[in-house]
């Protein structure tokens, strides 16, 4: 797990923690023509008011950061506007925040109108709809028809549109991986060693004579972790759309729109039984409920194999970085897109903005204009990035991630990473392969459906209690599924699962119906 991925999975297990507020991969063919195009100044601006170019505008703009601030973020801002202010005639205001402190300063702004005009949204945990019913976001739609057509042009309609509320868009999606792939990645040393054919492992059947073998051949190697920090293999190996929150689902991204209780369903309990074997058998670390241990780390240090994964192109050059081993990747189960996927990471802009207009040119710019996105991205030619090729940069000499004066790692976050510049070491055309991934994988029955669980947070919290208390004990293995399953399922009917369920049900075959 790579610096970059590491950040993302913190960001979002933050901002799921809360559940009620805000917070929050170069050159595609495809988009070439539209970053050259829609980067002007828009022809669309109105002769008056705060979309009026002629006048100049200051904009705010929030994402979260992870670590310390770059002694070169001014240098950045700067540079930023050099662009913002030929191209919109608006300078920019770049407002990082620790991600230790991005929920409470966000919500201090919002709640007191501070000055805030373009900010991350993170769609995690059901908290998107309760800020948007809330109304602490514009609605987007006639923001985008008149200023966001490069983002119309190079973000799918079905993603675009994954994050409507009553039928309007709160909030855009970054574009990066939309979709994930479920599947196991291993040392390739192993691998080879002991003649493992690859191609050959296709399910979690496959996956077991694979870690039985290892266990066999190398006891101080532990053969599999369940995920990575505060993970369990059934968030890395997910046979359901969760709805987002988990709390009730949909079994095979479809189940006729029925939504049902997870953890009453046959597949959860012969999948939990089997990771209790693993577990039993030795195949599975120990303390898989409780480490803090990332699973690069844990094969950095020599102690892991393998581990099951979310996916996606590239995956194996990213483990690779983070974990010094060389890993190889298997896919056990299609790429799948749901609203989750979508709207776990998305950009948008805040009522109290001054200048809603404006900074929509802004979001359009961040997935159109490959100046702007390398920008933010890595920096500044020749000071924090160098060429190696027309597409491929690589740190300067005697520059590395520790002593750059700006390495956010975060080109998942800034609009359209397709437009980013490819580190050396990363599969040249990874960003035509990502594209290709999100424009194939299956979309769930459900994309797009957002549950609203206003009506239903007190069962919520009550839930979340509940799951804290079973899930990685029983998705890892740690648990004896037969005595623990039942308490864990009595507890939350106890809880109200019941009655989110039927919210969800009620508001899904609403959803439904709106679409006929």
């Amino acid at each position: 797990m790579n610096k970059r991925t590491k950040m993302m999975i913190m960001f979002l297990a933050m901002i799921m923690a809360t559940m009620l507020f805000l917070t929050a991969c170069g050159k595609n063919p495809s988009n070439q023509q539209v970053a050259s195009t829609a980067t002007s100044t828009p022809s669309t601006a109105t002769s008056s008011g705060k979309g009026d170019t002629k006048a100049p505008a200051e904009l705010t703009m929030a994402f979260p950061i992870y670590g310390a601030m770059p002694k070169d973020m001014n240098l950045i801002e700067a540079e930023v506007n050099k662009i913002t202010k030929a191209k919109i005639n608006a300078s920019v205001k770049l407002l990082p925040i620790n991600s230790g402190n991005w929920v409470q300063q966000t919500n201090l702004m919002m709640s007191s109108n501070d000055k805030l005009d373009l900010m991350t949204i993170n769609g995690g945990g059901g908290g998107y709809p309760s800020v948007v019913a809330k109304g602490q976001l514009k609605p987007l739609d006639d923001l985008l028809a008149q200023y966001g057509k490069g983002i119309s042009a190079v973000l799918e309609p079905a993603y675009l549109n994954a994050s409507k509320i009553d039928g309007k868009i709160y909030g855009v999606a970054s574009i990066r991986d939309l979709a994930k792939n479920y599947g196991l990645v291993m040392r390739k040393d192993i691998v080879d060693k002991y003649n493992i054919d690859i191609s050959k492992i296709k399910t979690l059947d496959d996956v077991e004579a694979v870690l039985k073998l290892v266990k066999e051949k190398e006891p101080d190697l532990t053969p599999i972790a369940s995920g990575g920090t505060g993970s369990t293999f059934l968030k890395v190996y997910r046979l359901e759309d969760p709805l987002v929150d988990g709390f009730g689902v949909l079994p095979g991204y479809d189940n006729n729109m029925k939504v049902v209780n997870y953890q009453e369903a046959p597949e959860y309990a012969e999948l939990i039984k089997r990771f209790r074997s693993w577990y039993q058998a030795g195949y599975v670390i120990k303390d898989a409920a409780t480490s803090q241990t990332s699973t690069s780390d844990l094969v950095k240090s020599g102690k892991l194999f393998g581990y099951l994964a979310g996916m996606k192109p590239g995956y194996d050059a990213q483990e690779s970085r983070a974990s010094t081993y060389q890993m190889v990747t298997v896919q056990l189960l299609d790429p799948v897109a749901t609203t989750g996927t979508i709207t776990n990471l998305m950009w948008g802009i805040p009522q109290n903005s001054a200048y809603p207009e404006r900074a929509m040119m802004l979001l359009n710019l961040l997935y159109t204009d490959k100046d702007l996105i390398n920008l933010l991205d890595w920096g500044i030619e020749g000071k924090h990035y160098v060429k190696v090729s027309d597409n491929m940069i690589d740190f300067p000499p005697g520059i590395d991630a520790k002593n750059s004066g700006y390495y956010l790692g975060l080109s998942w976050i800034f609009g359209n990473q397709f437009l980013s510049y490819v580190f050396k070491g990363d599969d040249p055309d990874i960003w035509k392969k990502m594209d290709e991934f999100n424009k194939t994988a299956k979309k769930s029955k459900a994309l797009g459906f957002n549950f609203n669980a206003e009506s239903v947070k007190t069962e919520i919290t009550a839930v979340t209690n509940v799951v804290n208390q079973y899930q990685k004990g029983l998705e890892t293995g740690t648990l004896d599924p037969d005595k623990a399953l039942p308490d864990y399922n009595a507890k939350l009917k106890s809880a109200g699962i019941d009655k989110i369920i039927q919210e969800k049900q009620k508001q899904l075959d609403a959803w439904v119906s709106s679409k006929k």
